[in-house]
């Protein structure tokens, strides 16, 4: 069976750490340990299903642990988000998935935490001393299944009437290891697959569907119950178990009993990071004022 993973550290692991035409460096930083994959051939892409392009992971304490504005990590994961933005320009950040469905909500709850300040101009910045504010649209898309549009369809609407530069796409991700719930934060330039979280894969978002680059930000919230069958019993996995972990083909997922804190806390982190990644002229604290 495939085990189910959307994180490019995972699949590195699943498909061997010599895969040909793939770079892979880790770092520390204020505490965090961070490694960079850069996926560079199309041979790569095929043995570890990861599109062409970087992905950032960001090891780092449980997110049940609080996270405050003047948290350096903050200003560390920033500054990664922001290596792969463009230097100038209107940014649309969007949070994807479901608020009601709380190993869901993550993209959501996220877009809450962001300044929108695209409106902010003229005489009113000027005079509040905000006009270097960088120019940030934020929404969240909801579901297919509450708006009846894909949202891809309906991203792509927006950016082709407010024309930003590129698209920040923050949604829940699922992990083949329950250590790592909560505990990882991706970043990559490569898109993202909507409802991959929870295992309801939509129209992929990148930058050939929208014209524009796409930056994806995610956290695991899940365990694909298989997989982590699998993963646990290895050999002994027997696949007549598979059945039974999917009762009458529905696809379980394993969720933390702290999901709703988890949630929570890791859309703080990143709103804040992405707060702290885009108005880079300001002070954190500063930011968090304004909102």
């Amino acid at each position: 069976m495939r085990l189910r993973t959307d994180l490019a550290v995972e699949a590195r692991e699943i498909a061997g750490e010599h895969v040909g035409g793939m770079d892979y460096r880790t770092y520390h930083e204020n505490g965090l340990s961070i490694s960079r994959m850069t996926v560079r051939t199309e041979r790569a892409r095929q043995a570890l299903g990861k599109e062409i392009g970087t992905y950032i992971t960001v090891e780092l304490p449980s997110l049940t642990d609080n996270v405050s504005a003047t948290d350096g990590r903050l200003q560390t994961i920033g500054r990664e988000i922001r290596r792969l933005l463009p230097v100038n320009g209107l940014l649309l950040v969007a949070g994807l998935g479901n608020e009601a469905v709380t190993p869901d909500s993550l993209g959501p709850k996220t877009a809450s935490r962001v300044l929108a300040t695209r409106h902010l101009t003229g005489e009113i910045a000027r005079a509040t001393g905000l006009e270097r504010l960088r120019p940030v649209a934020v929404m969240r898309t909801g579901v297919t299944g509450q708006t009846g549009i894909e949202t891809g369809e309906y991203l792509l609407s927006v950016v082709k009437r407010i024309r930003p530069n590129a698209v920040i796409a923050i949604d829940a991700l699922a992990s083949r290891r329950l250590e790592r719930l909560g505990c990882t934060l991706q970043i990559s330039d490569t898109g993202i697959a909507p409802g991959a979280g929870v295992g309801n894969h939509r129209t992929r978002i990148n930058h050939e569907t929208l014209g524009v680059p796409v930056i994806a930000i995610g956290v695991p919230t899940v365990v694909d119950v298989q997989t982590l069958a699998n993963d646990l019993l290895g050999s002994d996995f027997k696949s007549d178990a598979i059945a039974r972990l999917a009762p009458k083909g529905r696809r379980m997922v394993v969720i933390p009993d702290e999901i709703d804190l988890l949630t929570e806390r890791a859309a703080r982190l990143i709103g804040f990071s992405l707060n702290a990644a885009m108005q880079n002229d300001f002070a954190l604290s500063d930011l968090v004022a304004l909102m």
